[in-house]
Parts: structure tokens; C-alpha cells; sequence
């Protein structure tokens, strides 16, 4: 397995990473011994990097994690390099999200955090969505705090525009940012990608296979009607979501011309797009975890590179990848 920093300043982990949001609900039932076949397949891949955060099925996602590297016969600090992220809350009663980068709020959180996973402190901890009540670089010198404690080894911020990464980083290094990047979401390029690759941060990129679009199996409108998030996605929302599909039947094409799963090709296109590029696909299945592995190993040419622009270029993508409700403390930029 081929291995990238996640940070200058950091370790270097699996050029893939795997994104623990499977490991709730939250595209389809999860059921513990399936997430934990699927860590035991990435170690096996030499897949080293968790991506997970406390909201992730309230809590189940890390406390999954904490029972897989509880029944480990070795340090868990020898497994994985792990991430979590705070800031995204939920009223107990309406059910409404809300957003909290307190001091006191993430210090809390970041104890629950080590519990449910069964750790002393955290390789990677970000602030999920930004509070806009509490400037960036107050949020950047809390987290700093955390690290001089040895509570995090070092924190980064998910879905910041590439502004207020500067005002962060005027307090001091910013290891990683999280971001969507991939084939169908390529806004990343407006300036992150650039302003990441110069200052010496990761670029961790989330979503890197579409949410199923770039596979050879894309989901279907009936098995999208049971899933809260994509059913009110407007990418997945008809008449989108047909015409999505379509569309990237010519990227399953491609990928079969070359001998590669999609998911394989959309992750090798990624790797590609910069060395400080970290994707954390996520899944439920060991088949899955396999195909998007295969893009860690696949070289492309410049030639191939240039076949995917042309049969997926930018802005191909029908519909916004978040509604309204779904972009909230999301910043946008251009």
C-alpha cells in the first residue's frame, strides 16, 4: 500500500483511508461484525487510517471502532492512525442541527470521543462545521491547546473555504482539511487544492466516489427512498438522478475498457489530482473496500487522464450536492 503524510508535520498513512461513516445507519443498516470484517479486510490491505466523528450514528461509529481495537491483541496505537471530528449538534427535541466550536463543548465531546474509541488521545481531531459565532482563529488556539495537552497529536477543519484556512493557519499549522473531492465535486479546485498543496496540509477528500455514482453500482431510486439523506439530496432526486446515472454509464465504460473497477478508477483519478491528497471512501462491504484499494495501485498515463476529463468533465454533475438545509455552516467559495 502506497503511503502519503497527512500533513508535514504528521505521519504518513495508507494513501486511502476509510471513512466510518458506513459504519452507522446512515446509508443502509450496519451491523457491527460487518464494520468490523471491513477493518480487519483494510488491515489485511494495509489500509491504516480511520475516519470517523461523534455524530456518526450518535457515537456508534467510534464506539464500533473502540470494540474492533478492544479485541486486538496488540497496542491499538500500532493499528491505526484515527480522526474524529466535533461542532455538530442536534436538539434532543425538535431534531434540528445546530453548530458549537465552544471551548467548553469540544473538550467534552473530545472526552467522549476517547472513551467510545478506548484511546488516550487522537492522531487527527476537526472541527466539523464551523460556528460562524466564534472566529476561526479562537477555534485554531483551542485546538492548539489540545495538542500542547497531548489530548490530539494535531486537528484540522472540514468543509472551510480556503479564506478562513488562512486565518486559521495565522495561528498556527492546520494539519488537514476535510473536503468532498471527487469526479462529480470538483470545487475543491477553486483555490483549497492550491492553497493546501502550498502550506503543507492534507487534503483529506470525503465522498471521493460520489456517493455511489462513480461505481460500477450505482444506487437506485428504490434503495435511495430508504436513506434520509440521499432522498432529499438533489443529486439523487429525480430528474437528477436519472441523468446522472446516464452519464456516468460512460465512466463504468471507461473503467471497464481499462480493466478497473469504477470505484477504482475514480480513486486513482484522485490520487493523482495531488500528493497531499488523502481519500476516505467509505463502506459497508469487504467486495467494496477491495475495488476501491485497486485505485491505490493503478498508475495512470497522461493519456488515461485525459480520457476521464473528456468522459466526465467538470460541471458534468446534475443538481447541487447539498439542499439548503443539508449546506448549513457549509462555506462556499469561488
Amino acid at each position: 500500500m502506497k503511503t502519503r503524510q497527512l500533513g508535514i508535520q504528521g505521519p504518513h498513512v495508507s494513501a486511502i483511508g476509510v471513512g466510518a461513516l458506513s459504519f452507522s445507519n446512515f446509508y443502509g443498516p450496519a451491523e457491527d461484525e460487518g464494520s468490523h470484517k471491513v477493518l480487519r479486510a483494510a488491515l489485511e490491505l494495509g489500509i491504516n487510517h480511520i475516519d470517523t466523528s461523534n455524530v456518526y450514528g450518535n457515537g456508534r461509529s467510534e464506539t464500533v471502532i473502540g470494540s474492533f481495537l478492544s479485541m486486538q491483541g496488540k497496542l491499538k496505537e500500532d493499528l491505526f492512525t484515527i480522526a474524529s471530528k466535533v461542532g455538530i449538534c442536534r436538539n434532543a427535541e425538535t431534531g434540528q442541527r445546530y453548530f458549537d466550536n465552544s471551548e467548553s463543548h469540544i473538550r467534552d465531546q473530545l472526552d467522549k470521543t476517547l472513551k467510545r474509541l478506548g484511546v488516550n488521545s487522537l492522531d487527527l481531531y476537526y472541527i466539523h462545521r464551523r460556528d460562524e459565532s466564534i472566529p476561526i482563529e479562537e477555534v485554531a488556539g483551542t485546538m492548539m491547546k489540545l495538542v500542547e495537552e497531548g489530548k490530539i497529536k494535531s486537528y484540522g477543519f472540514s468543509e472551510i473555504a480556503p479564506s478562513s484556512l488562512k486565518l486559521a493557519q495565522s495561528v498556527g499549522y492546520v494539519a488537514a482539511v476535510q473536503s468532498e473531492y471527487s469526479l462529480s465535486t470538483r470545487n475543491p479546485e477553486m483555490g483549497l487544492t492550491q492553497l493546501t498543496k502550498a502550506s503543507g496540509t492534507a487534503l483529506v477528500a470525503f465522498s471521493p466516489v460520489g456517493r455511489s455514482l462513480l461505481t460500477d453500482y450505482p444506487h437506485t431510486a428504490e434503495r435511495i427512498s430508504h436513506m434520509d439523506f440521499l432522498k432529499e439530496n438533489p443529486r439523487f432526486i429525480e430528474p437528477n438522478l436519472s441523468r446522472n446515472v446516464q452519464i456516468a454509464a460512460s465512466f463504468r465504460k471507461l473503467a471497464g475498457e481499462l480493466n478497473i473497477s469504477a470505484s477504482g478508477l475514480a480513486i486513482a483519478w484522485l490520487l493523482h489530482q495531488g500528493d497531499n491528497i488523502i481519500p476516505i471512501p467509505g463502506t459497508r462491504t469487504v467486495k467494496h473496500l477491495e475495488e476501491l484499494a485497486e485505485g491505490t495501485r493503478r498508475n495512470l498515463t497522461q493519456e488515461e487522464l485525459a480520457l476521464i476529463d473528456t468522459t466526465l468533465p467538470i460541471g458534468w454533475a446534475h443538481g447541487n450536492r447539498y439542499s439548503i438545509s443539508q449546506s448549513k455552516a457549509v462555506e462556499q467559495y469561488c
